[in-house]
Protein backbone atom coordinates (compact mmCIF):
# COMPACT_ATOMS: atom_id res chain seq x y z
CA UNK A 1 0.00 0.00 0.00
CA UNK A 2 1.79 3.10 -1.26
CA UNK A 3 1.45 6.48 0.42
CA UNK A 4 -0.51 9.13 -1.45
CA UNK A 5 1.33 11.71 -3.53
CA UNK A 6 0.46 14.80 -1.48
CA UNK A 7 1.10 15.36 2.24
CA UNK A 8 0.37 18.17 4.69
CA UNK A 9 3.33 19.58 6.63
CA UNK A 10 2.91 22.43 9.10
CA UNK A 11 -0.04 23.96 7.28
CA UNK A 12 1.11 23.41 3.69
CA UNK A 13 0.31 20.79 1.08
CA UNK A 14 3.47 19.41 -0.49
CA UNK A 15 4.40 16.65 -2.88
CA UNK A 16 5.35 13.64 -0.79
CA UNK A 17 8.59 13.16 -2.69
CA UNK A 18 9.66 16.75 -2.06
CA UNK A 19 8.53 17.28 1.54
CA UNK A 20 11.33 17.43 4.09
CA UNK A 21 11.99 17.84 7.81
CA UNK A 22 14.98 19.30 9.58
CA UNK A 23 17.65 16.79 10.59
CA UNK A 24 17.47 18.37 14.05
CA UNK A 25 13.80 17.46 14.43
CA UNK A 26 13.52 15.56 17.71
CA UNK A 27 11.02 13.18 16.18
CA UNK A 28 13.85 11.96 13.95
CA UNK A 29 16.61 12.29 16.50
CA UNK A 30 14.89 10.86 19.59
CA UNK A 31 11.47 9.55 18.64
CA UNK A 32 10.21 12.54 20.62
CA UNK A 33 6.73 12.66 19.18
CA UNK A 34 3.25 11.15 19.14
CA UNK A 35 0.87 9.98 16.45
CA UNK A 36 -2.59 8.69 15.59
CA UNK A 37 -3.86 6.53 12.73
CA UNK A 38 -7.42 7.20 11.59
CA UNK A 39 -9.81 5.76 9.04
CA UNK A 40 -11.62 7.99 6.54
CA UNK A 41 -14.62 6.74 4.59
CA UNK A 42 -16.12 8.89 1.85
CA UNK A 43 -14.24 11.91 3.14
CA UNK A 44 -15.57 11.51 6.70
CA UNK A 45 -13.12 10.80 9.52
CA UNK A 46 -14.33 8.07 11.85
CA UNK A 47 -14.18 8.88 15.56
CA UNK A 48 -12.18 12.06 15.00
CA UNK A 49 -12.88 13.48 18.45
CA UNK A 50 -11.67 10.33 20.22
CA UNK A 51 -8.48 10.21 18.16
CA UNK A 52 -7.73 13.88 18.73
CA UNK A 53 -8.36 13.50 22.45
CA UNK A 54 -5.86 10.65 22.63
CA UNK A 55 -3.33 12.59 20.53
CA UNK A 56 -3.66 15.55 22.88
CA UNK A 57 -3.27 13.33 25.94
CA UNK A 58 -0.17 11.67 24.46
CA UNK A 59 1.35 15.07 23.60
CA UNK A 60 0.59 16.39 27.09
CA UNK A 61 2.39 13.42 28.64
CA UNK A 62 5.56 14.51 26.82
CA UNK A 63 4.86 18.24 27.28
CA UNK A 64 4.62 18.78 23.51
CA UNK A 65 2.65 21.97 22.92
CA UNK A 66 -0.02 21.48 20.26
CA UNK A 67 -2.42 24.11 18.86
CA UNK A 68 -5.40 24.83 21.10
CA UNK A 69 -7.72 24.36 18.12
CA UNK A 70 -6.02 21.06 17.24
CA UNK A 71 -9.18 19.23 16.14
CA UNK A 72 -10.20 22.07 13.81
CA UNK A 73 -6.69 22.35 12.34
CA UNK A 74 -6.30 18.65 11.74
CA UNK A 75 -9.85 18.11 10.47
CA UNK A 76 -9.11 20.74 7.82
CA UNK A 77 -5.71 19.20 7.07
CA UNK A 78 -7.16 15.71 6.69
CA UNK A 79 -9.86 17.01 4.35
CA UNK A 80 -7.24 18.80 2.25
CA UNK A 81 -4.99 15.74 2.03
CA UNK A 82 -7.88 13.45 1.09
CA UNK A 83 -9.10 15.89 -1.58
CA UNK A 84 -5.61 16.40 -3.00
CA UNK A 85 -5.19 12.65 -3.35
CA UNK A 86 -8.72 11.91 -4.64
CA UNK A 87 -9.50 9.94 -1.48
CA UNK A 88 -12.65 11.85 -0.54
CA UNK A 89 -15.17 10.55 -3.06
CA UNK A 90 -18.11 8.22 -2.38
CA UNK A 91 -16.83 4.83 -1.33
CA UNK A 92 -13.21 5.99 -1.06
CA UNK A 93 -11.37 4.80 2.01
CA UNK A 94 -8.13 6.14 3.42
CA UNK A 95 -5.81 5.53 6.33
CA UNK A 96 -4.58 8.80 7.77
CA UNK A 97 -1.52 9.18 9.97
CA UNK A 98 -1.20 12.33 12.03
CA UNK A 99 2.28 12.80 13.47
CA UNK A 100 3.24 15.49 15.96
CA UNK A 101 6.89 15.78 16.95
CA UNK A 102 8.62 18.15 19.33
CA UNK A 103 10.03 19.86 16.28
CA UNK A 104 13.57 20.98 15.37
CA UNK A 105 15.81 21.76 18.32
CA UNK A 106 19.52 22.52 18.05
CA UNK A 107 21.75 20.77 20.54
CA UNK A 108 21.97 17.30 22.04
CA UNK A 109 20.26 17.72 25.43
CA UNK A 110 17.49 15.30 26.31
CA UNK A 111 15.52 17.98 28.15
CA UNK A 112 13.82 20.08 25.46
CA UNK A 113 13.50 23.86 25.57
CA UNK A 114 10.09 25.21 26.55
CA UNK A 115 9.74 27.20 23.33
CA UNK A 116 10.18 24.33 20.84
CA UNK A 117 7.85 24.62 17.83
CA UNK A 118 6.17 21.28 17.06
CA UNK A 119 6.13 19.65 13.64
CA UNK A 120 2.72 18.48 12.41
CA UNK A 121 2.41 16.08 9.47
CA UNK A 122 -0.65 14.44 7.89
CA UNK A 123 -0.21 11.55 5.45
CA UNK A 124 -2.73 9.40 3.60
CA UNK A 125 -2.84 5.90 2.18
CA UNK A 126 -5.63 4.34 0.11
CA UNK A 127 -7.19 1.53 2.13
CA UNK A 128 -8.49 -1.81 1.00
CA UNK A 129 -10.07 -4.32 3.39
CA UNK A 130 -7.99 -7.29 4.55
CA UNK A 131 -7.75 -9.88 1.76
CA UNK A 132 -10.65 -12.31 1.69
CA UNK A 133 -8.15 -15.12 2.17
CA UNK A 134 -7.13 -13.61 5.54
CA UNK A 135 -10.75 -13.18 6.62
CA UNK A 136 -11.45 -16.80 5.66
CA UNK A 137 -8.38 -18.42 7.25
CA UNK A 138 -7.71 -15.95 10.05
CA UNK A 139 -4.48 -14.42 11.29
CA UNK A 140 -1.56 -16.46 12.57
CA UNK A 141 0.11 -14.98 15.63
CA UNK A 142 3.11 -15.62 17.82
CA UNK A 143 3.89 -14.36 21.30
CA UNK A 144 6.68 -11.79 21.27
CA UNK A 145 9.70 -12.01 23.54
CA UNK A 146 9.18 -8.27 24.21
CA UNK A 147 7.28 -7.63 27.44
CA UNK A 148 5.05 -4.63 28.21
CA UNK A 149 5.46 -2.96 31.59
CA UNK A 150 2.07 -1.76 32.86
CA UNK A 151 3.80 0.31 35.53
CA UNK A 152 5.54 2.48 32.93
CA UNK A 153 3.97 5.95 32.61
CA UNK A 154 4.53 5.64 28.84
CA UNK A 155 2.66 2.34 28.48
CA UNK A 156 -0.51 4.08 27.31
CA UNK A 157 1.14 6.95 25.41
CA UNK A 158 1.21 6.51 21.62
CA UNK A 159 4.71 7.76 20.90
CA UNK A 160 6.69 7.60 17.67
CA UNK A 161 9.27 5.48 19.51
CA UNK A 162 8.16 2.15 18.01
CA UNK A 163 11.31 0.01 18.12
CA UNK A 164 9.68 -2.59 20.38
CA UNK A 165 6.76 -2.93 17.99
CA UNK A 166 9.03 -3.22 14.95
CA UNK A 167 11.09 -5.87 16.77
CA UNK A 168 7.96 -7.85 17.61
CA UNK A 169 6.68 -7.70 14.04
CA UNK A 170 10.09 -8.89 12.81
CA UNK A 171 9.83 -11.82 15.22
CA UNK A 172 6.46 -12.70 13.73
CA UNK A 173 7.76 -12.42 10.18
CA UNK A 174 10.76 -14.65 10.88
CA UNK A 175 8.41 -17.31 12.23
CA UNK A 176 5.99 -17.14 9.33
CA UNK A 177 3.25 -15.40 11.30
CA UNK A 178 1.16 -12.34 10.54
CA UNK A 179 1.55 -10.49 13.83
CA UNK A 180 2.78 -10.77 17.40
CA UNK A 181 1.11 -10.55 20.77
CA UNK A 182 2.68 -8.82 23.76
CA UNK A 183 2.54 -10.16 27.28
CA UNK A 184 3.02 -7.96 30.32
CA UNK A 185 6.02 -8.32 32.60
CA UNK A 186 3.68 -10.33 34.84
CA UNK A 187 2.81 -12.76 32.04
CA UNK A 188 -0.69 -11.47 31.24
CA UNK A 189 -2.03 -10.79 27.75
CA UNK A 190 -1.67 -7.21 26.51
CA UNK A 191 -2.25 -6.44 22.80
CA UNK A 192 -0.93 -7.04 19.30
CA UNK A 193 1.58 -4.70 17.62
CA UNK A 194 -1.15 -2.42 16.25
CA UNK A 195 -4.46 -3.81 17.46
CA UNK A 196 -6.46 -4.65 20.56
CA UNK A 197 -7.06 -8.27 21.55
CA UNK A 198 -10.42 -9.93 22.25
CA UNK A 199 -11.36 -13.46 23.33
CA UNK A 200 -14.79 -15.02 22.80
CA UNK A 201 -16.12 -17.75 25.08
CA UNK A 202 -19.33 -19.13 26.53
CA UNK A 203 -19.61 -16.16 28.92
CA UNK A 204 -19.16 -13.53 26.19
CA UNK A 205 -16.22 -11.30 25.34
CA UNK A 206 -13.06 -10.76 27.34
CA UNK A 207 -10.31 -8.25 26.67
CA UNK A 208 -7.19 -7.20 28.60
CA UNK A 209 -7.91 -4.32 30.95
CA UNK A 210 -6.26 -0.96 30.44
CA UNK A 211 -4.18 -1.71 33.54
CA UNK A 212 -2.29 -4.26 31.42
CA UNK A 213 -0.34 -1.46 29.74
CA UNK A 214 -2.40 -1.28 26.55
CA UNK A 215 -3.59 1.67 24.50
CA UNK A 216 -7.17 2.83 24.90
CA UNK A 217 -8.09 1.94 21.32
CA UNK A 218 -11.05 3.69 19.73
CA UNK A 219 -12.13 0.42 18.07
CA UNK A 220 -11.80 -1.38 21.39
CA UNK A 221 -14.12 1.23 22.87
CA UNK A 222 -16.60 0.68 20.01
CA UNK A 223 -16.65 -3.08 20.58
CA UNK A 224 -17.37 -2.64 24.28
CA UNK A 225 -19.85 0.23 24.02
CA UNK A 226 -21.68 -0.67 20.81
CA UNK A 227 -20.70 -3.94 19.15
CA UNK A 228 -21.07 -6.27 22.13
CA UNK A 229 -24.37 -4.77 23.37
CA UNK A 230 -25.90 -4.95 19.89
CA UNK A 231 -25.12 -8.67 19.76
CA UNK A 232 -26.32 -9.20 23.32
CA UNK A 233 -22.83 -10.18 24.47
CA UNK A 234 -21.62 -9.74 28.02
CA UNK A 235 -18.04 -8.55 28.28
CA UNK A 236 -15.31 -8.13 30.86
CA UNK A 237 -12.03 -6.28 31.03
CA UNK A 238 -9.59 -8.33 33.05
CA UNK A 239 -6.14 -9.75 33.50
CA UNK A 240 -6.08 -12.61 31.02
CA UNK A 241 -3.47 -15.33 30.69
CA UNK A 242 -2.20 -17.28 27.66
CA UNK A 243 -4.23 -20.22 29.04
CA UNK A 244 -7.36 -18.07 28.64
CA UNK A 245 -6.31 -17.38 25.07
CA UNK A 246 -5.92 -21.03 24.13
CA UNK A 247 -9.18 -21.96 25.88
CA UNK A 248 -11.18 -19.36 23.91
CA UNK A 249 -13.72 -20.36 21.27
CA UNK A 250 -12.72 -17.39 19.10
CA UNK A 251 -10.05 -14.69 19.12
CA UNK A 252 -9.94 -11.51 17.10
CA UNK A 253 -7.98 -8.28 16.76
CA UNK A 254 -9.58 -4.85 16.52
CA UNK A 255 -8.00 -1.74 14.99
CA UNK A 256 -9.08 1.53 13.39
CA UNK A 257 -8.08 0.73 9.81
CA UNK A 258 -8.39 -3.07 9.48
CA UNK A 259 -11.46 -3.30 11.71
CA UNK A 260 -12.32 -6.69 13.25
CA UNK A 261 -10.03 -9.49 12.00
CA UNK A 262 -10.18 -13.13 13.15
CA UNK A 263 -7.24 -14.97 14.72
CA UNK A 264 -7.14 -18.73 14.24
CA UNK A 265 -3.60 -19.79 15.17
CA UNK A 266 -1.36 -18.65 18.02
CA UNK A 267 2.06 -20.25 18.42
CA UNK A 268 0.93 -22.78 15.78
CA UNK A 269 -1.92 -23.88 18.08
CA UNK A 270 -5.47 -23.60 16.72
CA UNK A 271 -7.99 -21.34 18.44
CA UNK A 272 -11.36 -23.06 18.84
CA UNK A 273 -12.13 -24.95 15.64
CA UNK A 274 -9.20 -23.32 13.86
CA UNK A 275 -11.55 -21.27 11.67
CA UNK A 276 -13.06 -17.79 12.06
CA UNK A 277 -16.12 -17.94 14.30
CA UNK A 278 -19.64 -16.60 13.97
CA UNK A 279 -19.25 -13.94 16.66
CA UNK A 280 -16.18 -12.48 15.00
CA UNK A 281 -17.87 -12.42 11.59
CA UNK A 282 -20.95 -10.68 13.01
CA UNK A 283 -18.86 -8.06 14.82
CA UNK A 284 -16.87 -7.38 11.66
CA UNK A 285 -20.07 -6.90 9.68
CA UNK A 286 -21.37 -4.49 12.34
CA UNK A 287 -18.15 -2.49 12.37
CA UNK A 288 -17.99 -2.19 8.59
CA UNK A 289 -21.65 -1.18 8.56
CA UNK A 290 -20.87 1.47 11.17
CA UNK A 291 -18.05 2.81 8.97
CA UNK A 292 -20.32 3.10 5.92
CA UNK A 293 -23.22 4.63 7.87
CA UNK A 294 -20.91 7.13 9.56
CA UNK A 295 -19.76 8.40 6.19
Amino acid sequence: MSAAAVVWVNGRLEKAGEASLSISDRGFQLGDGVFETLRVVGGIVLELEAHMSRLSDSAAALAIALPRDLEVVLARAIAQVCAANALDGPGAQAAIRVTASRGPVEGRALLPPADASPTLVVQAWPVEPPPQSVLERGLRLVISSVRRDPASPLARVKTTSRAEFVYARLEANRRGADDALFLTTGGYLAEATSASLFLVGSSGLATPSLECGILASTTRAWVLSSGAPRLGLAFREDRLSPDDLFAADEVFLASSVAGIVPVTLVEARPIGTGAPGACTRRLRALREGFAVQSS
